[in-house]
């Protein structure tokens, strides 16, 4: 969709993990297209992942437009999907749809909420955040660490603008325990020195609880404001040219679980 500008990253990424990924774009999903054999049907897929970037430009709200769209056309589809225990990810502005879709952060009976629980809203900085960040991994119960140790703390580059995890201020801490109990906070930014929770820039956004990725109660819907796509390669970390310290770089464990996942259970 326009305004969506990593999904070449996420394709490689795929495609590196030993996948058979392809690049859909929503109009072959909502039967919009008119070449021959150009639509696309969700449940012949394994795993569905919204992409970063600025779809129809963030109008209204970031992600709003585009889980409009997806909702009012294919969300009976979308919502088979999920209710099948097939992954769906979002990074940075595909987390922000997930909210807009009302998928994550799942807090009532439905699959799918019928208007959004929460929000992405504008980082604490009043400013887009481009810079390297932390997360401790705080779940396994995702699809999407299902094979990364507890505890381990990963480097995951972020850039966003609308990152900050937003509830009405008297929900905020019944919504974060509830998170917490439920082993639903995936990842939370850390500060790579202490590997302490700690305020900005460690936690770029100000989201409380230093929250970084959530999931559904399943466990198989997954959100993540930054970006493992771009921290897939060693040489995508920032000190690799003076540590030099192998092929692969932390995101690619991000993509291994869900792969993984999804080997072992379809």
């Amino acid at each position: 969709m326009e305004g969506t500008n990593n999904e070449q990253e996420m394709l490689e990424a795929f495609l590196r993990s030993g996948t058979d990924a392809e690049l859909v774009h929503l109009k072959q999903v909502l039967g919009k297209t008119t070449g021959v054999g150009s639509q696309r049907n969700l449940e012949d897929y394994e795993i569905l992942i919204f992409p970063g970037g600025w779809s129809a430009g963030d109008y209204i709200r970031a992600g709003a437009i585009f889980a409009a769209r997806l909702k009012a056309e294919a969300r009976s589809e979308l919502k088979a999907f999920v209710e099948a225990g097939k992954p769906v990810g979002g990074m940075c502005n595909g987390f922000q749809i997930l909210v807009e879709l009302g998928l994550l952060p799942h807090l009532g009976a439905e699959t799918m909420a019928a208007q959004p629980e929460a929000a992405l809203a504008v980082n604490e900085s009043d400013r887009f955040e481009c810079r390297p960040t932390y997360l401790k991994v705080e779940s396994s119960k995702c699809a999407f660490t299902g094979s990364i140790k507890k505890g381990e703390v990963l480097y995951i580059p972020s850039a966003h603008s609308e990152g900050k995890f937003t509830v009405p201020p008297e929900d905020e801490a019944r919504v974060v325990k509830r998170l917490e109990d439920e082993g639903r906070i995936v990842f939370r930014f850390v500060n790579p020195e202490t590997g302490a929770y700690d305020g900005y820039p460690y936690n770029p956004n100000g989201s409380p609880a230093n929250i970084a990725g959530l999931c559904n109660e399943a466990g198989n819907v997954f959100g993540i404001m930054p970006h493992p796509e771009r921290s897939y390669l060693g040489i995508n970390h920032p000190d690799w040219y003076r540590r030099r310290q192998g092929e692969w770089g932390d995101g690619k464990q991000v993509f291994d679980s869900v792969v993984g996942y999804v080997s072992r259970r379809f």
